[in-house]
């Protein structure tokens, strides 16, 4: 019976109807009965009863409930069903209209009516960094809007945002869907009443080709004549000019592999500078700010440096919009002159006073022994790992060897050879091996090498991260490093922020994590458009950049004085200090501190354990 049951059910909405009639009728019928029966007043007459009975049946059932003769009743039932047939349909209509409407609303279709409100393109890695810094920016500024535009559900956007931003105070995160390549969907976060435009790149490298079509697609919403500030980010060289033509002479194009590259050669030659940019380039605590100082007019820039008590005075822009970091000690400050400054907010940074007193005493004439060559390794090979050699070899001592072990050594050989025609400045010798194997690991003996770097694959087979076959490569890492009782200097780059808390490394190790950095940039960009030079400039080959100095450079050893002495130290030797580092010993990862524009004031004892951070060519 179950089974012919199951099969009736099979012939379509008929037979639902049908069984539900019956049911009703097998309930409605019994139960109208016995009230009948069981009234006092109820006729006597049996037909009478029966009647009565239809009555309440067709009562309950909106069938009319006519008696008298079979066509009357007939009728009567005809109309009843005409009747809830029209109820039922307009009821369906009305919910079906009503249900349209809240699922476009849940799609986030309707359009964004803002004014100077920031506009964020896709979604990508680097959505919770922008997002999150968007918010911290504006903690202390009039209540902001943020439009994310993406093709996923508005409510996941939502609810995503939420769980990773967290509370964002007086600033509002708006998320529509749609295609940032759709210039209709484009138009729903309205681009052109925006204060910027924000164009996050794709998780992988041969999507950038979106980049340039969703850059297009905005110019030809906007028109060629609007003026809203585009920050757009590729991954692969080869669209970065497509990217710049497509966003106009008014945009910022970043390049993830580039400033990854130049950020992982950096480290390795100085452990501990992620730590100076990831302090440099969120929100949180210093950042670089580029203000107006009437006061320092006719000041040469060897004595501003000095008469900013709360600020480290780094470079100035001028008129042209020209931006100079580290310009020579004697540079006059003209008028109309902007100073390129690190404070902690913009009050901060506009103040000025007179020049802080140093010790004349303690400042010493330079370096006491010259850069040796170094030993470095590189474990692992991705599309980057060429663009870091190139940025090594323009910047080590002469003599600096270079060991890689990869997998792949025919396409490590090959990308040198096509690119630098095999002469790189570094003395390269390349080992076949997987850096994630014990016996590969073991075999080098990582604590003889004064820098090691780590780099995860393109593509990791399966649906894993990049940064897992990194990780297993840092616990080898890391049992060698316990074992030999050394530390081992490990720059290690990364594409997932949340990994870095669970990376097996010793104290005061570097990481690249090139979502995070280069959602940083963007963000900082976004809120001061003459962040994209002073930024340009910092990571540019060969210009001025931080670097990371022994403080016997510049103050004897032991000395007590404050960091007014090595900012006067530093500035006559044609370079900006900004900060200094303490390094602890063994597992003391507390120890291993950076304070970027600390009180030039405040006395403190100078050790062979502290690094000045400083801004120069060298």
């Amino acid at each position: 019976m179950r089974y012919w049951f199951d099969n009736t059910l099979t012939g379509g909405v008929a037979a639902l109807i049908g069984w539900l009639a019956i049911a009703c009728l097998a309930i409605v019928v019994p139960v109208s009965a016995v009230l009948v029966w069981t009234d006092d007043s109820a006729p006597p007459a049996p037909w009478s009863k029966v009647a009565a009975v239809w009555r309440t049946v067709g009562q309950t059932l909106r069938l009319g409930g006519e008696v008298g003769s079979p066509l009357r009743v007939a009728l009567s039932v005809l109309l009843a069903l005409v009747a809830l047939f029209y109820v039922s349909t307009l009821v369906s209509l009305i919910t079906t209209a009503i249900t349209e409407e809240l699922v476009a609303l849940r799609l986030g279709h309707s359009t964004v009516l803002e004014q100077g409100h920031t506009v964020v393109l896709g979604w990508s890695a680097q959505i919770h960094t922008v997002a999150a810094e968007l918010v911290a920016a504006g903690t202390s500024g009039r209540p902001r809007a943020i439009a994310v535009l993406a093709d996923l559900d508005k409510t996941e956007m939502e609810e995503e945002l939420s769980a990773e931003v967290g509370d964002t105070g007086r600033t509002r995160i708006i998320c529509r869907n749609g295609r940032a390549t759709d210039p209709v969907a484009l138009a729903r976060v309205s681009p052109g009443t925006a204060d910027v435009v924000m164009v996050l790149p794709p998780d992988e490298p041969d999507e950038d080709a979106e980049v340039v079509k969703t850059l297009l697609s905005l110019r030809a919403l906007v028109g060629e004549d609007c003026r809203v500030r585009i920050v757009a980010v590729v991954r692969d060289e080869r669209y970065r000019l497509a990217a710049r033509l497509a966003a106009g002479a008014n945009a910022v194009v970043l390049e993830v592999d580039d400033i990854t590259a130049r950020l992982v050669s950096q480290c390795v030659r100085q452990p501990g500078l992620s730590l100076v940019y990831q302090e440099l380039f969120d929100f949180a605590g210093d950042e670089f700010y580029v203000v107006d100082t009437p006061a320092q007019t006719g000041r040469t820039f060897g004595e501003v440096v000095l008469s900013c008590p709360a600020a480290s005075v780094v470079g100035l822009v001028g008129v042209d919009g020209a931006v100079r970091l580290n310009p020579a000690r004697d540079t006059v400050v003209r008028s109309g002159d902007k100073l390129v400054v690190i404070a902690r907010d913009g009050v901060a940074a506009s103040a000025t006073g007179m020049p802080a007193a140093f010790d004349e005493s303690l400042i010493v004439p330079g370096p006491s022994a010259p850069p040796r060559p170094g030993r470095l390794l590189l474990l692992g090979w991705n599309r980057r790992a060429r663009r870091i050699v190139d940025h090594l070899s323009g910047h080590v001592t002469p003599g600096t060897v270079l060991h890689v072990v990869t997998e792949h050594t025919e396409w490590a050989r090959e990308e040198m050879r096509s690119a630098t025609g095999g002469d790189t400045g570094l003395q390269i010798t390349f080992r076949r091996g997987d850096p994630t194997l014990p016996g590969t690991v073991n075999a080098l003996t990582p604590a003889a090498y004064d820098g090691v770097i780590v780099l995860g694959p393109d593509r990791p087979a399966g649906n894993g991260s990049p940064d897992d076959r990194t990780l297993v490569t840092l616990l080898l890492l890391r049992a060698l490093e316990e074992g030999a009782g050394r530390p081992v200097s490990v720059v290690t780059e990364m594409t997932d922020d949340r990994n870095r808390s669970i990376a097996p490394v010793g104290p005061g190790a570097d990481f690249v994590v090139s979502g995070k950095l280069i959602g940083l940039l963007m963000t900082q960009i976004s809120q001061n458009w003459l962040l994209a030079g002073v930024f340009e400039t910092l990571l540019a080959p060969g210009g001025d950049g931080i670097h990371l100095r022994p403080s016997g450079d510049y103050i004897r050893e032991g000395g007590h004085t404050s960091f007014a002495t090595v900012v006067e130290s530093a500035s006559r030797r044609g370079e900006c200090a900004i900060g200094f580092r303490t390094r602890g010993h063994g597992r003391d990862r507390a120890g291993h501190r950076v304070h970027v524009n600390p009180s030039k004031t405040e006395v403190r004892r100078w050790s062979a354990d502290d690094d000045v951070i400083v801004i120069t060519t060298r």
